[in-house]
């Protein structure tokens, strides 16, 4: 990724970044922090993964997403570049080469990084930010971050640069004691949020949004911008996330990208605040490398009937495979069928009559998402 970078002279000189990485809510922060910095009447860049209905969500300002015919000029130029370089620069080294170059283009002078995965080897990892935020860590991606807390904080952790200052939440002690001591080792001032979000109207829904909301506002207020009033309040409302509990049908549809069981269980919560004593016809699908198992256990409290399905990714376990998996936790007495595409898990869950939450990875939800707005010609699936 240094290679690549230093052959195309990115990042643009003087730019600035806010660096995020954590196990949950990742997206949500960073959509926090832009959102803010729009309200400061700033036009930063803004870098995610993954999309979820089309590549363009990836790469944003606080204007616009970056257009199909700039991709296309961006992916050429990147061919010629990357002509005989061993090892060749993977999906996602190229999406960031693409978003850090279109951000020099449209002379951004701030840019928001979420980071791929983990965080210390990650392709995002390669820029000095202002800040390092680091949200919630649990347990996932275990095959490739470790199988402890202590381990995979470890890996978030490696975002942490000399001297730069680092916000985190309240973690769980093996993980805080890490956090803790790297940023001790690397001479980093660290703030701990302790408190939720109070007093303001936030754009989405959830208790843990509010967490969310209140790291996103220590992380902006950490690279000295001016937080008024009316900017945190314009800020944290007009924050939009797509996939993150969104209704749709006078709320008899929810979505919610929830792909690692401390996921599922903030998911239960939030549902169990929104709809006290219901349950729901749950349409659901994992990706390989997942705890299915987990997120099936850690649903099941809200599961009236089960709709398992795979989404159009190489990545989607099999709807049998996932039958399985909840006989065995349960062998018996627990609703559930099997569909051999989304569209008709959909279609089933909705008979029934109920609330349906479709939940299980984020490519279940933007094929999804696709199919209620209307763009099921746009889709364009995503195998990172």
């Amino acid at each position: 990724m240094s290679r690549l970078l230093d052959i195309m002279g990115l990042p643009k000189p003087g730019q600035k970044f806010i660096h995020v990485a954590g196990t949950n809510g990742k997206g949500s922060v960073c959509a926090f922090i832009h959102s803010l910095m729009k309200a400061a009447g700033v036009n930063a860049g803004l870098f995610t993964s993954p999309h979820l209905v089309h590549f363009h969500e990836r790469i944003r300002n606080a204007e616009r997403e970056i257009s199909s015919a700039e991709v296309v000029r961006g992916i050429e130029a990147l061919k010629k570049t990357c002509e005989g370089m061993d090892p060749h620069p993977t999906f996602f080294e190229l999406t960031f080469a693409l978003a850090l170059d279109w951000f020099r283009k449209r002379e951004l002078d701030w840019a928001v990084l979420e980071t791929g995965l983990g965080g210390r080897l990650d392709a995002t990892n390669v820029i000095t930010p202002e800040v390092s935020v680091i949200t919630s860590i649990g347990l996932d991606h275990q095959e490739q971050l470790g199988n402890t807390l202590r381990e995979i904080a470890s890996e978030k952790s490696g975002i942490i640069k000399p001297g730069v200052p680092v916000v985190t939440l309240n973690q769980p002690p093996e993980a805080m004691k890490v956090i803790s001591e790297t940023a001790r080792e690397r001479g980093s001032r660290l703030t701990i949020v302790t408190t939720p979000l109070r007093g303001y109207r936030i754009g989405l829904f959830g208790q843990h949004q509010l967490w969310n909301a209140s790291l996103a506002v220590a992380a902006f207020k950490a690279v000295g911008f001016q937080t008024s009033e009316p900017v945190l309040r314009e800020g944290v409302q007009e924050v939009r996330w797509p996939g993150r509990f969104e209704r749709f049908e006078q709320e008899r549809i929810v979505i919610d990208g929830a792909h690692n069981p401390a996921g599922a269980e903030t998911l239960v919560r939030t549902w169990q605040q929104a709809y006290p004593g219901e349950k729901a016809a749950v349409v659901f699908g994992a990706a390989t490398g997942k705890d299915a198992r987990g997120l099936i256990r850690a649903l099941q409290p809200i599961a009236e009937h089960w709709h398992f399905t795979h989404f159009n990714s190489p990545r989607a376990q099999s709807e049998e495979f996932l039958q399985s998996e909840l006989d065995d936790l349960y062998r018996s007495g627990v609703a559930c069928s099997t569909h051999p595409t989304v569209e008709s898990a959909l279609a089933a869950a909705r008979t029934r009559g109920g609330r349906v939450l479709v939940t299980g990875s984020l490519y279940l939800v933007g094929e999804v998402l696709a199919l209620l707005r209307g763009e099921k010609d746009l889709f364009q699936r995503s195998a990172q």
